[in-house]
């Protein structure tokens, strides 16, 4: 039905470029008046346009973005369906006309004027002939469909070329932020964990060495104490690299031991009606941890306020510290977040003027 509607369109759309096109057409042609009669006939080609998209919306369903594309893209649109559509008219005229000769060609066998070697050559003959003829309606259709689709939204071509696009920068951005991340683990190791081992292997070279027992206990104390900041610290890098109470316990008890360790005052509100796919729950727990981690170390922010909601479909994670603001983007620490929350298609903003306050917020993508 739409496909017949489009003909009788098609028709309207060539009445339109006979008649008022015909008479714009010397001063269109006429530099000085090219570009008012332009916009006269332009006008006139929206509406039928119009017709168009309602037609497409009606019986298949399509939904267009809403854009107003310039009079040149217009009338060669218009132009273009006029084609299709009375190619179309003519295929489905001939698709009539075959019923007509395959009516009459029963008739003929009914009435045994007909033989069977001219029932057969004819039947092969109309069998082929209707094969092309259904082949190039549906061809018609597709092409009607992409020129609807390349005029009144983006083409499949865009579509790709945009989504190649982003799916090379999402790749190159967990590369780099699995190169930072690390760097930065072995930082921790290099700089934290392996000094402490260093001095705690010191001291219990200098109490082995010590003939004084008060002062090799003394040593003893020290490397026993020494030992204590060492596991503190290593349980440290470890949670950042991945914290077990993700896998073990689900996401909010393991965000309740980032609140734990926050040296400022953290409030909590997390509500999910369903739990969430583990890339997605691993992703949400890092935004929450590196941006309450650079929070408490560069903000001077007394209080820190976080947000996990969603459902089925999504889920926003917000975070909001009453700080100085400033946070860089582009640092390290954000850009590394930006990559893993786009290497899942979701969306990360950030929003830190000077003097504060700092809200992040991550839009993540279940399915």
């Amino acid at each position: 039905m739409g496909a017949l509607l489009g003909c009788c369109t098609a028709l309207l759309d060539l009445l339109y470029f006979a008649v008022p096109g015909a008479l714009l057409g010397p001063f269109i042609l006429w530099p000085r008046t090219r570009r008012r009669s332009l916009a006269v006939l332009s006008a006139g080609a929206r509406r039928l346009t119009e017709l168009e998209r309602i037609r497409r919306s009606a019986f298949f369903g399509d939904v267009f973005p809403t854009h107003r594309a310039s009079d040149r893209k217009v009338l060669r649109y218009l132009a273009t369906r006029t084609y299709t559509g009375i190619l179309t008219g003519f295929v489905v005229a001939l698709l009539g006309f075959g019923v007509v000769l395959a009516a009459l060609l029963a008739a003929g066998v009914a009435r045994a004027t007909t033989s069977w070697q001219e029932l057969l050559t004819q039947g092969i003959l109309g069998g082929v002939l209707l094969f092309l003829d259904l082949q190039g309606l549906v061809s018609l259709d597709a092409l009607d469909a992409r020129l609807a689709r390349e005029h009144f939204g983006p083409s499949e071509r865009e579509l790709l070329e945009r989504r190649i696009a982003e799916l090379a920068a999402s790749r190159a951005g967990v590369l780099r932020a699995v190169d930072v991340e690390r760097r930065r683990i072995e930082r921790d190791l290099h700089d934290g964990v392996q000094q402490r081992l260093v001095a705690l292997a010191m001291l219990l070279g200098r109490a082995r060495r010590n003939r004084t027992p008060e002062q090799a206990d003394l040593l003893l104390q020290q490397a026993h104490k020494e030992s204590q900041e060492v596991l503190t610290e290593l349980r440290e890098v470890a949670w950042r690299v991945y914290p077990s109470a993700l896998d073990n316990l689900g996401l909010e008890e393991a965000l309740g031991g980032v609140a734990q360790r926050c040296s400022i005052p953290l409030h909590m509100e997390f509500n999910l009606a369903l739990p969430l796919p583990r890339p997605v729950e691993t992703a949400a727990y890092f935004v929450v941890s590196e941006a309450v981690t650079n929070a408490a170390k560069h903000s001077r922010a007394t209080r820190i306020s976080v947000s996990v909601k969603g459902d089925g479909s999504g889920v926003s994670v917000s975070v909001r510290d009453n700080g100085t603001g400033g946070a860089d983007p582009t640092g390290s620490g954000l850009s590394g977040l930006r990559s893993r929350v786009d290497a899942l298609d979701g969306r990360l903003y950030i929003d830190s003027p000077s003097g504060g306050p700092t809200t992040i917020i991550a839009e993540l993508l279940c399915a």
